[in-house]
């Protein structure tokens, strides 16, 4: 869904993925330089802060995302710095025509040598969401929360429908946030083109996905912080979980007809249980 008029400026759209990042950190999901956020928006931004303008070639060609722009974080960066210190941490990126090339807009206090190294993966998922909706917004979120992280080392946990059960039956909220519940790839190497490759194609039918041994990645088209929030959720999902092994699985959650309950009370087409 686009978002309409007054549209957020840079500075609003600097905060809100400062506070994204922070939000991470206090989770500890953003351990040192762990994750990385991106915004796409497809409404002019001035950008008088970041007066230093290099031409990038992109990873990636990404033609639905022509004319737009990318706030990015950068390589090695912490994600509870960014509120304090933007310049220093975010790389603003115009999309040329052609979609294989930019225009990267840095700060003369910039810290980073090269925007994330997962920087494929947010184009591709931001180009595929743009082209399949039309929408002029974009966010992307990559965290590695330490308890669902833990528990994707589990081959139990790596099958979806598996992972889903489980992690879903801990809060009544997580069958409306997660109606289609989350998906799962494999471990593939970060920064690779087969991660990213997985990612498009699971973040189509998902707000979420976990990579495996790696973190997760969430999507949101209203803000970054709803982006978070998917983490933020699913994180305390994996505590409940991981409490439950540690207690020898005493609990059993929510069962599936209690769920199916919440799902119908709240108007939730559910396709998990």
């Amino acid at each position: 869904m686009p978002v309409d008029p007054p549209f957020p400026s840079l500075n609003e759209l600097m905060l809100r993925i400062g506070e994204a990042g922070r939000r991470m950190a206090e989770i500890g999901a953003s351990e040192g330089a762990a994750g990385n956020i991106s915004v796409y928006v497809g409404w002019p931004l001035e950008l008088e802060p970041f007066p230093l303008v290099e031409e990038i070639e992109l990873p990636v060609v990404a033609p639905a995302l022509s004319g737009g722009t990318l706030l990015v974080t950068g390589s090695g960066r912490r994600l509870r710095e960014v509120q304090d210190h933007p310049l220093d941490n975010l790389g603003v990126v115009q999309v040329a025509p052609d979609g294989k090339r930019a225009m990267l807009h840095t700060a003369g206090s910039r810290l980073f040598m090269r925007l994330t190294s997962e920087l494929n993966s947010h184009l591709a998922v931001h180009n595929d969401q743009v082209a399949l909706s039309g929408t002029n917004y974009s966010a992307l979120v990559h965290a590695q929360p330490l308890h669902l992280t833990y528990l994707s080392h589990i081959a139990r946990y790596r099958d979806v429908a598996e992972l889903n059960r489980r992690l879903l039956r801990w809060q009544p909220e997580m069958i409306v946030t997660f109606p289609q519940g989350v998906a799962v790839v494999p471990f593939v190497v970060p920064g690779s083109a087969d991660l990213m490759a997985a990612t498009v194609a699971a973040l189509r039918s998902h707000r979420l996905v976990i990579w495996s041994k790696h973190g997760a990645m969430a999507r949101s088209d209203v803000s970054v912080k709803r982006a978070a929030d998917l983490i933020e959720y699913l994180e305390t999902g994996a505590h409940y979980e991981v409490l439950n092994l540690g207690a020898g699985e005493p609990a059993d959650g929510l069962s599936p007809d209690e769920i199916r309950a919440i799902a119908r009370a709240f108007g939730v087409a559910q396709t998990v249980f």
